[in-house]
């Protein structure tokens, strides 16, 4: 049984901070002013609160501390904010008309005693309150730290219902970055697997086992409708988008051995990029689109290569530890990401490209499936806490790490969106 949905889940990931930066900013966003007759369908400034916070970047100054609730500039007085230890003030003003709600927000640097977001606006319905706390988190995140926010955007995962006195159940459902707002784009009783995002965020790629063998289907985020893109005998998974989406990169097994093969989207014409005896598969795109990097174990284990697509030319990237899979290339072409295994345990670990040096960046076990952020400055990936299977999020510097655990089924294959704008 296979069935496309739009609907709205009932649970929803829920964040858990584990671990910030040793100095996180301090910032206070005061709730927005509000002269409506009922309380707002969102508190839009706990969600930006929240949003921050869970960057690892910063620490909110509770609201139960706050001195005063300024909604304006002219009734901010640095003072009160500077003794309690506050860097920037977040003030704001929310306007229902029509029923749409305008939001105007400003930002204050309190030690400077200057405004550094002046007059920010966005609006939006009533359904869209949590796309406008979204939207100012990522314009005061940017302000602050130079990074562009990426609240706004999406993730893609697999919920996993299967047990001994009920029919296997498999999800393919959106959410928020910050898991709120769960939306079910497919459901069915056969395994889905490795979700993909297009750069352009309209579509997503997909292992389904619907037809009794593993095919990657192609599935408009708009309108639901789904096309069948591989139908071949044996191995068809690991869709990835090329960055101008016009290919995908998979693995098929078609002519006997796993290899990494493309398509082209426009042309629906395959082409098979490696030839080796080994398995060659997990196959992502290099920042420039001229490479994929892959999972290969023609060294004897598993580690990650990189093949030139114009060239054919193959190079080793990973040398440190006996396996290394499942590499991601950060969209800045800097950092590799992967699976790596350690004393017997799986931990994702980042690569700088440019020294080799490598970093654990999780203490957990049995880590699996990275994705980074569009920005570069966090990463989502599969794990286990309590028994039961979870996403958990860390940055790329190790300092800050959350879990996004669900209160039901086992939650695997993140795949973190793009920028939408």
């Amino acid at each position: 049984m296979l069935s496309l949905c739009a609907l709205t889940a009932r649970a929803q990931l829920t964040i858990e901070i584990t671990q910030g930066v040793d100095n996180p900013t301090r910032i206070a966003v005061v709730p927005m002013g509000w002269s409506g007759s009922s309380p707002l369908p969102e508190d839009v400034s706990s969600i930006i609160s929240a949003n921050l916070e869970r960057s690892g970047q910063f620490d909110s100054v509770p609201r139960t501390s706050m001195l005063s609730f300024p909604s304006k500039e002219s009734d901010v007085f640095y003072r009160d904010w500077r003794v309690m230890g506050t860097e920037f003030l977040l003030v704001g003003n929310i306007e229902e008309r029509g029923g749409r709600y305008y939001a105007t927000y400003s930002l204050f640097d309190v030690l400077g005693q200057r405004k550094v977001i002046s007059n920010g606006k966005v609006d939006g319905g009533a359904g869209q309150l949590r796309d406008v706390a979204h939207h100012i988190s990522d314009k005061v995140y940017e302000k602050i730290t130079g990074i562009r926010g990426a609240f706004s955007t999406q993730i893609l995962y697999v919920e996993a219902f299967q047990g001994t006195n009920q029919p296997d159940n498999f999800r393919l459902m959106l959410a928020d970055a910050d898991g709120a707002r769960p939306r079910m784009l497919l459901e069915s009783n056969e395994p889905l697997l490795s979700p993909a995002w297009s750069p352009d965020g309209r579509q997503v790629a997909y292992v389904s086992f619907e037809t009794s063998r593993p095919a990657i289907f192609l599935q408009s985020l708009a309108t639901g409708q789904r096309e069948q893109l591989t139908n071949f005998t044996g191995l068809n998974g690991a869709p990835a988008f090329s960055p101008d989406g016009n290919k995908l990169a998979m693995v098929l097994s078609k002519d006997g051995n796993p290899e990494i093969y493309t398509l082209d989207l426009r042309t629906r014409q395959f082409t098979r990029v490696t030839n080796h005896y080994a398995i060659d598969t997990e196959p992502s795109w290099t920042a420039d689109g001229k490479g994929v990097v892959f999972t290969s174990n023609r060294g004897g284990k598993p580690q990650i290569y990189q093949v030139t697509l114009a060239s054919g030319r193959v190079e080793r990237l990973t040398f440190d530890g006996e396996y290394n899979a499942r590499g991601r290339v950060s969209l800045d072409g800097n950092t590799l990401v992967m699976v790596h295994q350690r004393n017997g345990v799986f931990h994702i670990a980042a690569q700088d490209l440019t020294t080799g040096t490598l970093r654990i960046l999780t203490e957990t076990n049995l880590d699996e499936s990275p994705t980074i952020a569009p920005n570069g400055a966090m990463l989502l990936y599969a794990t286990r806490f309590g028994g039961k299977g979870i996403l958990a999020a860390v940055s790329l510097d190790a300092g800050t790490k959350y879990r996004l655990p669900s209160k039901q089924g086992d939650v695997r294959e993140p795949s973190w969106s793009p920028f939408f704008n």
